[in-house]
C-alpha cells in the first residue's frame, strides 16, 4: 500500500530524475551546470491532512507566444520549468519570469492570474505537479 508521504516522496523523487536530465541537456548545449547537491526548490507545505489525494504529475507545452487565460487549481501544485522561460503570476505573489531548472509553487485556493511563454519565437515546458483530492477536476477557469 502506497502512503500519502510514499507519494509525495515518488513524485519529488521524479521531479529530481526529470531535473537532472535536463540539467545534462544544459550542460550540452554549453550552458553552467547546477552543483549537484545545491537545492532547486524549497518552500513550506501547506498544513492539511492529505487523505484520500493524490499527485498528478503532467508535462505542460508553451509554443512560441503561448498566453494562458486564468485558471486555478484543486489541491496545490509544484512545478518546473524543463525547457525555456514562463512568466507566471500566482495570486499573492510577484509576476516573475522562471527558466530551465527553477520550480514554483501555487497555494491551495490560489489563482494563476498569469501563465505565458516568455518568449514569441522559441517553446517552452513545465512539468506540473497537482496534489489533490481524488475526483476532483484538476484545473478550472477563473479566479478560485
Amino acid at each position: 500500500m502506497i502512503t500519502r508521504r510514499g507519494t509525495l516522496a515518488a513524485a519529488i523523487a521524479l521531479l529530481c530524475e526529470l531535473g537532472a536530465n535536463a540539467q545534462t541537456r544544459n550542460d550540452a548545449t554549453g550552458q553552467q551546470p547546477q552543483r549537484a547537491n545545491a537545492a532547486v526548490f524549497k518552500h513550506d507545505l501547506p498544513n492539511i491532512t492529505m487523505e484520500d489525494w493524490e499527485v498528478t504529475v503532467s508535462y505542460v507545452d508553451y509554443p512560441p507566444g503561448r498566453v494562458g487565460q486564468p485558471h486555478h487549481h484543486a489541491g496545490f501544485v509544484l512545478a518546473y520549468v524543463l525547457e525555456g522561460a514562463v512568466v507566471t503570476k500566482i495570486s499573492g505573489q510577484e509576476e516573475r519570469t522562471f527558466r530551465t531548472g527553477e520550480m514554483f509553487f501555487e497555494p491551495p485556493r490560489s489563482t494563476h492570474e498569469v501563465s505565458s511563454n516568455a518568449s514569441a519565437t522559441e517553446p517552452a515546458k513545465l512539468l506540473a505537479m497537482i496534489f489533490a483530492r481524488k475526483g476532483v477536476p484538476l484545473t478550472m477557469p477563473g479566479p478560485a
